[in-house]
Formats: structure tokens, sequence, C-alpha cells
């Protein structure tokens, strides 16, 4: 099927796809492209054709992660409107939901070690991401006096590793345990930094 593939010029997706499934089963380097070749159902010198190595095959999986990413934080956030604090909350579930449902891609971008820079599609696609929280952040945040207004790419960068960190102890590797579910702890935790910022009202 994916020799088939190749013919009709589906063998580079047709990698990815192998990659992914590498990744989650043995980690970014736990595989080698010959793998990859025999996963996705080619010969290893046809995986040169596409890709000048493993780095460069794990870069368009993060990129291609990046673009699912932005869609879905983009949809999290249009859903959420026309609050600016229920669209922002939105995105942030969305980070718990994209990491549990494309934990390949997730692993990619985040845990491969592969730069964000490596490539300008990469580069676009990441950037595009981050856009999509600083949008919030700064539509979240527009009433604080400027003087006073923390900059939209240091809160979001807040919110992104909050939600990042989330995700790494209890959504995903589930590597410490919690009474609380994954979104509770994330909800409780943006609470708790927006209020110290006095973007929402204090309970009580």
């Amino acid at each position: 099927m994916a020799k088939r593939g190749y013919h009709h010029g589906n063998l580079r997706q047709a990698l990815v796809e192998a990659a992914l499934q590498l990744i989650e089963a043995k980690g970014p380097t736990g595989f080698t492209l010959s793998e990859a070749a025999k996963t996705a159902g080619v010969t290893p010198a046809a995986v040169y054709r596409h890709f000048a190595g493993r780095e460069e095959l794990i870069a368009e999986a993060a990129r291609q992660g990046f673009e699912i990413f932005a869609d879905l934080m983009e949809y999290a956030y249009n859903t959420g409107l026309p609050s600016a604090l229920a669209a922002f909350e939105a995105t942030g579930r969305a980070y718990l939901a994209f990491a549990r449902k494309h934990p390949g891609h997730y692993i990619a971008m985040f845990e491969s070690g592969i730069s964000p820079n490596r490539t300008p599609e990469l580069a676009a696609a990441s950037a595009r991401a981050r856009g999509v929280l600083e949008q919030a952040a700064t539509k979240l945040s527009e009433h604080i006096p400027a003087d006073k207004r923390p900059p939209a790419s240091m809160f979001s960068a807040h919110i992104w590793a909050l939600s990042h960190g989330v995700v790494e102890l209890y959504a995903r590797n589930n590597i410490a345990a919690s009474p609380f579910s994954p979104e509770d702890l994330l909800e409780a935790g943006i609470g708790i930094y927006l209020r110290g910022l006095g973007l929402i009202a204090p309970d009580g």
C-alpha cells in the first residue's frame, strides 16, 4: 500500500506518518531512517528523495503538528467569543486536547530538540500557533492601562508554560498523581494567574 502510494506521490506523507508512529513508540531519537522507511513500506534509499536525515523528517512532522495545533487553537478561540475570558480559557483546554489526540506531533514539536527555526516553514507554523495565544492575551488585557499591562508575548508565554506543565505532569505521561483532572488543574491555575493580574475579579 505504501509503495503504491509512493507512485501516486504520497511517499513524503507516508514517511511522516511512519515517523509519527515511531516517535510515539520509541521517542524522537529512538528510531532510524531505515526504520521509518520499513514502516512506510519503501526502501531506505527512497527516503532520501524527500528528507536529508531523521531530523529533517521530524521537523516536517513538527511543522504539520504546529499547523494542526494552530487550527485547533483558532477554532477554540473563536468558539469562546464574544467573551475574551471564555475564548482565552478555551485555548488552554485546546492545548490539553491536542496533546492527547496527537502525541506524536506533540513530541516532535516540543520534545525532539528540533528548533522551531530549523526551517522557515516550521518557524512560520510555530509563530502562527503562538500568535493565537498572543491574540487571546491581548484581547483579555486591553482594558488594563498600557503602563500596567503585561506584554502579550509574556502573558501568553506564561499560560503556554502552565498548559505545558499540566500536560507533561498530568495529561500525557501521567507521571504525577492528582485528585483533580488536568482540565480542572489548568482552569484553576489560569484563574489564579488572571486574578493576580487583575484581569478577573477575586472570588467571593
